[in-house]
């Protein structure tokens, strides 16, 4: 990709790169591009100039399968920017690339398993650290709520399964808001994505707070002994429970039900704080070490149920309240209808562009028309709520301001960008590029200096030396450098940093040595002036390197010493000197035994030995 980033070869056969592509024009060549020229970061046919395309959205897709089969699921569709793509350097589309929408909002079965106890359950039959466990939901503080966190039951412990809920998985116990994409998103009490839809304070989805009253009270009664004291009974139906001590003590909250099955803290055994799934509700009792203890629930309960205290000491009062269901009866015994009617259109979602009214369906009493919970109407009879667009004309245009880009540079001054376009919104999930002069407000900069602060030193290291030395292992070294960021200036290499340093000396070789070999010198002079004699010469065992070694094998080393000869001078002796032996020369008579008399050289030292010989 010479185009993108252009490397060379330098003078030590090192491939090296400063990041920057290779200018406009150079020869490149691709899988499909035989003979091509580099032109705005990329390799085109050779000749050709393309004119940058701005990217297109494609088409919807059709909506995905629902994530759940009940309880509120979500759908996806997705679109690629694909009509056309950006080419040339054109603009990556805008907008969204994945929408979703609510689907099967209604109710699960009475009974039916929770969805995320059932995503935990799928993990039963995989070993984790080679052992099988039963795994529920893991409901504590401290993790990510979209993410699947699993107890083991009966074990302490609770680990992260999968980093994502499937899509629909309510974030927690007590909100209808779901998890998409491993992210908490808002539900309306409708059961829609991102409805405004709210409940009143008597649970009623889009009702007034008429259908139910308020509770509420202070009990502080004791018992000269202790033991389990009734507080307050709490009707089926009730919502937003909140019993709560006024102030720490060695009491304890209970809760049990009207046949003395006691749930929480029944039988003098206290239980753990936790979540405890009572009556069709999940009540949270707590008992932190620095505050009173107390219970609450949401609610609706599906029972009549007994607030008690287990007392062991003075009872320093306990707060309750909560919301029960109006009982409306009509005349006589029989009770009042209800039906199902269609509350008026909601406000428009949108103020331009095109938004959605709604038609909510609420359960009515047919007496005076108040809103009550929806369990009064029958369900098999409930019709679809409406909808129809609003305010579809197109938003005014505006600017679009895109993310800065990260800085060219991280120091020594570098610039970033962002995109700037005027666009207007023709649609809910749809918008066009207009002209600039269109906007009517002062146009946003497109570019600015970033990072203006000095660069802090730097090293720079120098090219390699040869392998020293030139066999066998060695090293090869370098100079490194502490530089200024523009390479002008060189510092003392205590202000750069020691641990980034590079190194300046790497081990090398260039081939094995040649091994160590006998060296001779030159003969010497040979050791007798006339005939026979005997010379020397040095013979030493040598590395590659010239040192002395020894290991070179004794079989092939040079001779030391060998015999030479000398010739002698053939003037014969005058009859005038004397024959005698030279300085009676010890080993005469050994020349004369050895019969060397007939040789030049002792027949002259041994003059009176040889005569007549």
């Amino acid at each position: 990709e010479v185009c993108r980033e252009l490397w060379c070869l330098s003078k030590s056969n090192r491939c090296v790169t400063n990041s920057i592509p290779a200018a406009e024009g150079t020869l490149c060549q691709t899988g499909s591009i035989e003979k091509g020229w580099c032109y705005q970061g990329e390799c085109v046919p050779f000749g050709t100039w393309p004119q940058s395309v701005d990217g297109g959205w494609g088409p919807w897709s059709i909506w995905g399968e629902c994530s759940r089969t009940c309880g509120g699921g979500v759908s996806s569709s997705i679109r690629h920017c694909d009509s056309p793509a950006p080419s040339g350097g054109g603009k990556y589309c805008l907008g969204e690339r994945k929408r979703y929408r609510s689907c099967n909002t209604d109710l699960c079965p009475s009974g039916a398993r929770d969805f995320r106890e059932k995503q935990c359950a799928d993990f039963d039959n995989m070993p984790f650290r080679g052992k099988y466990y039963n795994w529920k939901p893991y409901t504590g503080g401290g993790v990510k709520p979209c993410a699947l966190n699993c107890l083991a039951e009966g074990y302490n412990f609770y680990t992260e399964r999968a980093p994502a809920v499937i899509d629909g998985t309510q974030c927690n116990a007590d909100s209808l808001d779901i998890c998409i994409n491993g992210e908490c998103k808002h539900v309306g009490c409708d059961n829609i994505l991102g409805s405004d839809a709210k409940e009143d304070r008597c649970r009623v989805c889009g009702g007034d707070g008429s259908t139910c009253e308020a509770i509420e009270g202070f009990f502080n009664d004791s018992l000269p002994r202790g033991g389990y004291m009734e507080v307050i009974k709490i009707p089926r139906g009730s919502v937003h429970i909140e019993i709560r001590e006024v102030a720490m003590s060695k009491n304890y909250i209970a809760l049990k039900s009207e046949e003395d099955d006691y749930y929480i803290n029944g039988a003098w055994t206290i239980d753990w704080p936790r979540k405890f799934d009572v009556a069709g509700t999940a009540f949270h009792y707590k008992r932190p070490t620095d505050e009173p203890e107390s219970l609450e629930a949401l609610g609706p309960t599906s029972e009549n149920l007994i607030v008690m205290i287990l007392l062991q000491e003075q009872n320093l009062g306990i707060r309750y309240k909560f919301n029960v269901p109006i009982s409306r009866t009509g005349s006589g015994d029989n009770e009042v209808g209800f039906a199902w009617n269609h509350l008026p259109w909601s406000e428009c979602s949108a103020t331009c562009a095109g938004g959605m009214q709604k038609q909510e369906v609420v359960c009515k009493r047919l007496d005076d028309n108040s809103i009550v919970q929806n369990n009064y109407c029958d369900p098999d009879s409930k019709p679809p709520e409406n909808q129809r667009a609003c305010n579809t004309e197109p938003c005014p245009p505006e600017w679009f301001i895109g993310d800065w880009s990260e800085c060219s540079k991280t120091c020594d001054g570098g610039m970033r960008s962002r995109t700037v376009l005027c666009i207007r919104k023709i649609g809910p999930s749809e918008e066009e590029t207009l002209d600039n002069t269109n906007c009517l407000t002062h146009r946003p900069i497109e570019k600015e200096p970033c990072n203006n602060q000095s660069c802090p030193p730097q090293w720079v290291a120098l090219d390699w030396s040869e392998c020293t030395p030139k066999c066998g292992p060695g090293f090869k070294h370098r100079i490194v450098l502490c530089k200024s960021s523009d390479l002008l200036k060189t510092f003392p290499a205590a202000q750069c940093q020691e641990e980034s340093k590079p190194p300046v000396r790497i081990r090398c070789s260039l081939g094995r040595c040649p091994p160590p070999r006998w060296v001779t010198g030159d003969w010497g002079q040979c050791s007798a002036q006339c005939g026979l004699g005997q010379q020397m010469r040095t013979v030493q065992c040598l590395s590659y390197t010239g040192q002395a070694s020894s290991e070179c094998p004794e079989t092939l080393r040079p001779p030391s010493m060998q015999q030479c000869e000398s010739k002698c001078d053939s003037t014969p002796i005058s009859n005038t000197e004397e024959c005698k032996d030279v300085n009676k020369v010890a080993y005469c008579p050994l020349v004369l035994k050895f019969k060397f008399c007939s040789r030049a050289y002792f027949r002259q030292m041994c003059c009176k030995t040889c005569q007549g010989h």
